[in-house]
């Protein structure tokens, strides 16, 4: 009985949401004055809107709705006028891109008026707050290269899988010539669709190449969301990255080798990733140095910060890297670790990247103005390929 008394409610509300949803219309309304449009609006003569104090304006055409909220992490209460139009201004929000919310009658979805992107475990809107000054993730007049998405089939999976692939500018003209390949990784809640949407890796990659700022390059996105058939996800440890590392020596590699033209040993092949992906960097980059001469990793919350655990043992984790770091160094070009400085992870990091030095680990250290979001993520992409191959 309680239970179908639950199903009922539930059909009851999501029908109410359903025709909620129905009757929402973008507004037809010019923007705020002395606003700005957010570049993820699907509609850039609307809001939501940015104010020069980067608080933003939100705005939901929902006459039958009872309660509209915006949850940016932080939730705020829209207030609904004579016109069936509901608003409201935020405070001040920090440069970057974030992941939100429109809340009807206490249900989460999609606000029609910004894109959507897979972030969240799910499909959510988000909004990308401009950063002064910072234009390297901007479209440009110079050269691009092209991002191009592939499926190539998994015998680890027993499935097809897709990942996109970045060629630099000229590469369909110099057919003889061939690249150098970094191997980037998304986070947890994400797929390979993070860093050829919200990370703008090919973007970032025109930008610094015809600056002369980095080599030419390609750049594999794949999904690391891998699986032993019949088995569940790892966590942070070389056992939990093994189905990781499994498809990406045995699948990933093979196939770009095969399809691509590139300078196929390990001095010419990187790994790096953000957050779980900078942890599978970690792992399998450190542990595959036949493999991979570069290593990146982003935000990881392999060194603590994001639960209780005991503390981080790089020698434990990796054999050898404290205790005989000399054989580490002579394989590796560049170990390369970078968080956010309002990240509750960077305190961990900074003391990981200490030990590592203190027992002569080489290790380029940055950190970014930011917390667990695109913004770093995208400096530290755009730091570690103007270090790489180089």
């Amino acid at each position: 009985m309680k239970n179908s008394i639950k199903k009922n409610i539930f059909h009851t509300t999501g029908f109410s949401v359903f025709i909620t949803l129905i009757s929402i219309g973008l507004v037809n309304a010019q923007l705020v004055e002395n606003s700005i449009p957010a570049p993820t609006n699907i509609n850039k003569n609307q809001c939501p809107c940015i104010l020069p104090d980067n608080s933003v304006v939100f705005q939901v055409k929902a006459p039958n709705a009872q309660k509209l909220q915006i949850d940016l992490g932080k939730k705020y209460d829209m207030e609904k006028g004579p016109d069936g139009i509901w608003s409201v201004r935020t405070e001040p929000i920090v440069p970057g891109f974030h992941y939100y919310f429109l809340v009807i009658d206490d249900v989460p979805v999609a606000d029609p008026a910004s894109q959507s992107f897979y972030g969240t475990g799910k499909m959510s809107s988000a909004i990308d707050i401009p950063e002064k000054g910072i234009d390297f993730y901007e479209i440009k007049d110079v050269p691009h290269g092209v991002l191009s998405s592939k499926y190539y089939y998994s015998n680890f999976t027993n499935s097809w899988r897709r990942l996109f692939v970045y060629t630099p500018p000229g590469y369909d003209k110099d057919i003889d010539k061939k690249y150098p390949v970094v191997y980037i990784q998304h986070g947890g809640g994400e797929d390979e669709t993070g860093w050829a949407v919200q990370g703008k890796t090919d973007i970032i990659l025109d930008n610094l190449i015809a600056e002369g700022k980095a080599k030419p390059m390609i750049i594999v996105i794949s999904n690391g969301n891998v699986r032993a058939p019949g088995g569940g996800f790892g966590g942070y440890s070389s056992k939990g990255m093994a189905p990781f590392k499994e498809e990406m020596i045995k699948n990933i590699i093979p196939f770009i080798d095969t399809n691509f033209r590139t300078l196929a040993d390990a001095k010419n092949h990187a790994i790096c990733g953000l957050s779980m992906g900078g942890g599978q960097s970690f792992y399998v980059g450190l542990e595959s140095l036949d493999y991979f001469a570069s290593v990146g990793i982003f935000s990881t919350g392999l060194f603590g910060g994001i639960r209780e655990t005991s503390s981080f043992d790089a020698e434990k984790e990796i054999p050898g890297l404290l205790s005989d770091s000399e054989k580490f160094n002579s394989k590796l070009d560049l170990l390369y670790i970078s968080c956010g400085e309002q990240d509750m992870r960077i305190k961990h990091t900074k003391n990981a990247v200490a030990t590592m030095r203190e027992n002569g680990l080489k290790v380029e250290f940055n950190s970014f103005p930011g917390d667990h979001e695109w913004q770093v993520w995208r400096k530290s992409l755009h730091d570690f390929a103007s270090k790489v191959f180089q």
